[in-house]
């Protein structure tokens, strides 16, 4: 499973993330930032692939997605 980071302050607002997420993960917040933008916000990570396409889309390079790569127990 992939995390999702979307970086508040540089988000532009222009939904290309929320629009090519091919799972649905990512939506528009409700709460403006103080530029007065609405920003995305990940909605649910249950489903997140991992693919990157959210930040490859994003013109504001505000995305990054970090894997969780599972622990060996001895």
């Amino acid at each position: 499973m992939a995390k999702v980071i979307i970086d508040v302050e540089r988000c532009g607002g222009c939904e290309l993330c929320v629009e090519f997420c091919p799972k649905k993960n990512l939506r528009m917040s409700e709460t403006l930032t103080p530029r007065g933008i609405h920003p995305a916000e990940v909605c649910t990570e249950d489903g997140c692939t991992g693919c990157k396409i959210c930040a490859l889309m994003c013109p504001s390079v505000a995305i990054s997605l970090y894997k969780e790569v599972a622990k060996e127990t001895k």
